[in-house]
């Protein structure tokens, strides 16, 4: 029983001196100089350790910049405006139609072209105000181969027109398609040439009725008679043709 409690003594020896003995010079804590500012103590460490980067609850929204605007431009200078797109060019405009000739008018019964030119078939002619017999007569033609311009054509009736501007309705009974014409003007000269200086066939008098034989197209001359005179004289000293007319 003696030898028990020993064992306990010594066993509890060891424990009471190292309870008993003097704190060591590693264990003893450290000295302050005066001056010296008090260290503080170690924070305790995080439940949880941070990580060097945090991640953002959210990622960071990217500016870019406008299509066509510069990315940057030199300080103190407004940054520059894109150029504007160049217009479209206009559509080509469609070529122009090539003109159609016009076609001269035709008479509604002969289908002859109108106007057109004849003569007066006899040495008497009724001059009507209207295309019929009702219609009163205005004036009476006592020329034959007077030159007379048909405008217009009702059945069997012809509205003419003389040298001189009178209009009236004839009956196409009374005209004849032969080509004449009238001197008009001063007196005037035929001529055995279709030129100037060429010798002189006949003196012309104002109102004189020729037949007309030929006048060349474009021509300024024609060739003329009248009795038993034969000759040429210039379109432009007669009535009765038109300007460059053909007439054969």
């Amino acid at each position: 029983m003696r030898s028990a409690f020993l064992l306990l003594a010594l066993l509890a020896l060891p424990g009471l001196a190292a309870a008993q003995a003097p704190p060591s010079q590693a264990q003893r804590p450290a000295e302050r100089k005066p001056g010296t500012p008090a260290a503080k103590p170690p924070r305790p460490a995080p439940a949880h350790p941070t990580p060097a980067h945090p991640t953002p609850a959210h990622p960071t929204p990217t500016v870019r910049p406008k299509p066509g605007a510069p990315a940057h431009h030199p300080p103190g200078r407004p940054a520059a405006r894109p150029a504007a797109p160049a217009p479209a060019p206009a559509p080509a405009p469609p070529p122009p139609e090539p003109e159609k000739p016009v076609e001269p008018l035709k008479g509604a019964n002969t289908g002859l072209p109108l106007p057109r030119f004849a003569a007066l078939r006899s040495e008497e002619v009724n001059l009507r105000t209207g295309p019929g017999l009702r219609y009163p007569v205005e004036w009476v033609y006592k020329r034959r181969d007077l030159p007379v311009q048909i405008e217009r054509e009702f059945e069997v009736w012809r509205l003419v027109r003389d040298q001189e501007g009178v209009k009236g309705w004839v009956h196409q009974a009374t005209l004849a398609p032969r080509r004449t014409a009238v001197v008009i003007g001063g007196e005037h000269v035929l001529r055995a040439s279709a030129d100037d200086a060429s010798a002189a066939v006949a003196k012309l008098k104002p109102g004189v009725i020729l037949r007309l034989r030929s006048c060349e197209a474009g021509a300024d001359w024609c060739q003329a008679q009248v009795g038993d005179y034969r000759g040429w004289i210039k379109r432009s000293e007669i009535w009765g043709t038109f300007p460059g007319e053909a007439i054969q």
